[in-house]
């Protein structure tokens, strides 16, 4: 039999939880969490919009349209990007409308979404690749009818889908991925909207620890690594090259001004090579820091950055993607982050 906590236990837990002392601290509205729920351990949904509310967390994604996730976003003034998640692509793909209708019209005077992510890091090779464009465009529709045109419609891809990316001048998608992200891309920029893409300059550095160097991708190089004999752009981290070379990219594809939202970043703190409390904690403060001004390729910043993620979760695979947390499951904070 299961047991269910008392509504004193409850309330204990949900004051703990907004009572913690901040210890970060958002006074940027660019820099957002990852909401991953992949855990059997975590907080209710209120209990997380009020973490989020409590330590000044003013934007967050969140990867499905979880119906108590949203009623408890309502009134927060939190910034939402919903993801269509990859298991609804298919369906989606033929018509949209009832997705909408159920999970983001009924919020959407309450609820700040700001995005719609259709589908999250979809290979050229899956078999779900075939369906992200259409669904993006019935999702397109199917807002506009509800007459919720403001929201974008994106997609949020993986780094990988990029071929060559040394120097980031050189940018560009790999031969596979072209003919499925182009169009994608003419969407976005046909429409005004972003290109979602995760940067993970942790596991550009665990892939290849002989070429990259940890403090490149820590933020923490004294001086400039790399010098793009494209442009002349110097680099002093790995994060702004990877980013840059996403900008190359799509530039290379016809869409030179496209907006990029960085849609995950982070650093584990267990479970693999340099996955440490002390890494993670340098990483994820430096990014906070640094994405308030741009990239070399783009230097008017902020860059709207969603740090991942707010919790380590427990049933992901056993290793690094257990604990990407900025938190523990109990709501306290692994370590100190000042937004400000």
């Amino acid at each position: 039999m299961v047991k269910t906590p008392s509504m004193a236990a409850v309330a204990a837990v949900s004051m703990l939880l907004v009572l913690i002392v901040p210890l970060i601290q958002t006074a940027d509205a660019r820099v957002g969490v990852c909401y991953g729920r992949n855990g059997n351990n975590l907080p209710s949904e209120q209990q997380v919009v009020s973490l989020y509310q409590s330590n000044g967390i003013g934007r967050m994604r969140m990867y499905d349209p979880d119906q108590a996730a949203l009623q408890a976003l309502k009134g927060s003034n939190i910034d939402l990007i919903l993801d269509v998640p990859n298991d609804s692509l298919r369906s989606l793909a033929s018509n949209a409308s009832q997705w909408v209708q159920s999970n983001v019209a009924p919020f959407a005077s309450d609820v700040n979404f700001t995005c719609i992510s259709v589908g999250n890091e979809v290979e050229p090779s899956d078999s779900n690749a075939q369906y992200v464009l259409p669904a993006m465009q019935n999702v397109r529709t199917a807002l506009n009818a509800a007459n919720l045109g403001r929201i974008p419609v994106s997609t949020a891809i993986k780094f990988d889908l990029l071929g060559n990316s040394n120097p980031p001048s050189a940018g560009s998608f790999n031969s596979s991925a072209v003919s499925y992200i182009t169009p994608i891309i003419n969407f976005l920029k046909s429409n005004g909207a972003p290109l979602l893409a995760n940067i993970y300059p942790y596991f550009s550095y665990v892939d290849n620890p002989q070429s990259i160097n940890i403090n490149y991708a820590l933020f923490t190089s004294p001086g400039t690594v790399v010098t793009d004999t494209g442009n002349g752009l110097k680099y002093q981290n790995l994060f702004d090259a990877m980013v840059d070379s996403v900008y190359a990219a799509v530039a290379r594809v016809g869409a030179p001004n496209l907006a990029v939202v960085v849609s995950e970043s982070g650093w584990p703190s267990d479970g693999g090579t340099a996955a440490t409390v002390d890494n993670a904690s340098t990483y994820i403060k430096n990014l906070i820091n640094h994405v308030k001004g741009g990239t070399p390729r783009k230097p008017r910043g902020p860059l709207e950055t969603y740090l991942f993620a707010m919790f380590d979760e427990n049933q992901k695979p056993a290793g690094v993607e257990q604990h990407f947390g900025l938190f523990n499951p109990d709501g306290t904070p692994k370590y100190q982050i000042s937004f400000n």
